[in-house]
């Protein structure tokens, strides 16, 4: 019964609230897929024109990740994340907004403008969660964290194929997006009022619960120079950790973006069964990163950091691979689901080992190295999601998963090399 009466600690509502930016996040990014279809019909886009405004996206996104890495280590989360919901507000608005304002290459022009709006919206995102994570949570649920952050972007995707084709029905695809602007004025308004950068910060916050944090090395970074950003920028387990999440990233930007559209053209899956189907490879990253980040966790305190965080990506990611083949050569459309929906896991599994692992390198300047990280993986999307156009018009799909899978060995083996007790040595 005491247990009953425990109050809720308010770093879980904190991360309650990155949560649900991960999730919007999410569900702005992969709203673009869903709608694809229909808009490249009314807009006479090609298949090469979308990998370019997806590409763009993922360009725009990789590319702010560092200076939104550093500009939120100056300025810190609550304000970090005001940025994130109205820049990502006004992408969502001018996509379905454009078309009346221009057409052909003028039109194009402003849907790239979007894409670029929203890529820098979403580029704090990830590396700021990661800096919240180290001042609110102890180190040994670091994976766990990031693993739970990654599932609500996995849920994101979940939602997006079932939510924005039943909108469609009503609002065509137009309308569809801007009801997308609903949840993020609720949720940059609410963070806005209740957000702090630190638990000490939070006047909610018990001393207790700041206690509870005293096996974490906490101590907060200097103000970053040029030549601190370069040495995080250039050290050896940033950048390995960095080249394989780039490799992990093609395989999972394949699934991301391209799934739903190989279900419905290749697949021919129509209506609510390629939305429900087009869900569930969310539905199992979403499983795979919360259960993913977990075993990360335990087998990192029973083995140590180095093999505890290793072991994960060395079996799973060449298991992601070998699904990404199955799903091209199974005779059923769901049968094809159902292995895309496995990779997908198996690729999750991995998201608390990788942010985990920097973070442990990094410490106090841990939002500059996820930001390294993490554009490492978006140089991944730039990659997949403008080859990958250029694969699909001219119809070499299995070449695209081939592709994921080759990546998948990759990014395993350079596990190998990654040992997260390595501490950084960045120069003041």
């Amino acid at each position: 019964m005491p247990l009953l009466r425990q109050p809720v600690r308010i770093r879980w509502w904190i991360f309650g609230f990155l949560f649900s930016f991960a999730t919007l996040s999410y569900l702005q990014r992969t709203s673009f897929s869903i709608v694809a279809t229909p808009m490249m019909r009314d807009l006479n886009l090609s298949h090469t024109q979308f990998g370019l405004l997806t590409g763009t996206f993922a360009t725009a996104y990789a590319l702010s990740q560092l200076p939104g890495a550093a500009l939120g280590q100056r300025f810190g989360a609550r304000l970090s994340y005001i940025a994130v919901g109205l820049l990502g507000l006004t992408a969502m608005v001018l996509t379905p907004v454009a078309p009346a304002m221009a057409g052909g290459a003028v039109l194009f022009a402003l849907l790239l403008l979007a894409q670029i709006l929203l890529g820098a919206s979403q580029g704090p995102v990830f590396p700021m969660f990661a800096a919240v994570v180290q001042s609110w949570f102890p180190e040994r649920r670091w994976a766990y964290v990031n693993g739970m952050q990654s599932a609500g972007m996995d849920l994101g995707g979940l939602i997006a194929a079932p939510l924005l084709v039943f909108l469609m029905q009503g609002a065509g695809w137009k309308g569809a997006l801007y009801w997308l602007a609903v949840p993020a004025i609720v949720l940059t308004i609410w963070w806005g009022w209740y957000g702090r950068d630190t638990p000490e910060q939070h006047p909610s916050v018990t001393p207790a619960e700041i206690d509870e944090l005293g096996d974490s090395d906490r101590a907060p970074a200097p103000p970053l120079t040029m030549r601190r950003l370069l040495g995080i920028t250039t050290d050896r387990d940033v950048l390995l950790l960095s080249v394989s999440y780039l490799c992990m990233n093609i395989a999972f930007y394949l699934l991301s973006t391209w799934s739903y559209i190989y279900l419905v053209e290749v697949r021919h899956l129509e209506g609510l069964d390629s939305a429900w189907s087009g869900a569930m490879p969310w539905l199992g990253a979403a499983i795979g990163a919360a259960i993913g980040g977990e075993v990360s966790d335990r087998l990192a305190i029973r083995m140590g950091a180095r093999w505890g965080y290793r072991l994960v990506p060395l079996v799973t990611m060449p298991f992601a691979g070998l699904m990404l083949l199955v799903a091209t050569h199974v005779s059923t459309p769901h049968a094809a689901v159902a292995a895309l929906t496995v990779a997908f896991c198996a690729i999750e599994f991995n998201e608390g080992a990788y942010w985990a692992a920097t973070m442990r390198v990094a410490r106090a300047d841990t939002a500059a190295a996820t930001g390294v990280l993490n554009t490492g993986g978006n140089v991944g999307g730039i990659l997949t999601n403008v080859g990958m156009g250029v694969l699909v018009d001219a119809g070499a799909w299995n070449a695209a998963f081939i592709t994921g899978t080759v990546v998948s060995l990759i990014a395993a083996a350079l596990w190998l090399l990654i040992d997260p007790d390595r501490r950084l040595r960045a120069s003041v």
